[in-house]
């Protein structure tokens, strides 16, 4: 596993490099403190597995770095961790794709589970989220279709398409990767979404996660 750690407290780095080490011994661990040492990063190595980015750069907004992340590297998932625990800013992180946002006030044992969610490939959400939207705290949504499909409700309506769409969305996908992964056009991915939506009764990605965090599994923190 390759994780990319992009923030600018050199303190902060050093405290992650050794959270993942705890984790997965064998992770080659790369380290960026600004937007433009992280591109070089990725060019170096493109095949990157995660990301583990900051929301306050020095030469750029962690929002629209996080959106030109999910663009133009679709198979790296990137996970935000943030000094902010608004929930302004962990619902815009979601709806943009990131699949987590932990907190930097959060404990070295959760955020272990955190990251260990996302390292098995779940969906880390704060669970003071998911109370103030009033949902028991799972901390992770499903991301394979075949899991989606056990815990989505008997009667939801969606077809075998539209649960594969669903999961490359609960994997930070934009359209344009879901289309190319699943060989549609974006127009197509477009109507599954709206589709997908109306089915789960929300209105947008975030709260497609929540609505499907709050029927996974419960995980201990």
């Amino acid at each position: 596993m390759k994780v990319l750690v992009i923030d600018d407290h050199a303190l902060i780095r050093e405290a992650l490099h050794g959270v993942i080490k705890e984790l997965r011994e064998d992770a080659c661990i790369l380290a960026a403190a600004d937007c433009r040492r992280a591109y070089q990063r990725l060019e170096e190595h493109p095949d990157l597995n995660l990301i583990l980015l900051d929301l306050t750069l020095p030469d750029g907004d962690g929002f629209s770095m996080l959106a030109q992340l999910r663009e133009g590297y679709p198979s790296v998932a990137v996970v935000v961790l943030s000094a902010s625990d608004d929930p302004r800013d962990v619902t815009r992180a979601l709806d943009i794709g990131a699949l987590g946002y932990i907190p930097k006030t959060t404990s070295r044992e959760i955020m272990h589970s955190a990251l260990r969610l996302v390292f098995s490939g779940g969906i880390y959400i704060p669970p003071e989220l998911l109370k103030s939207r009033g949902q028991p705290p799972p901390y992770a949504a499903p991301r394979q279709s075949a899991d989606l499909a056990r815990i989505l409700p008997p009667r939801h309506g969606l077809t075998a398409r539209q649960i594969e769409v669903l999961a490359l969305l609960m994997q930070g996908k934009c359209n344009k990767a879901i289309g190319r992964t699943l060989g549609l056009a974006q127009a197509t991915v477009k109507n599954h979404i709206t589709a997908i939506f109306k089915a789960l009764d929300v209105s947008s990605r975030t709260e497609a996660v929540l609505k499907i965090a709050g029927r996974g599994p419960v995980t201990t923190m």
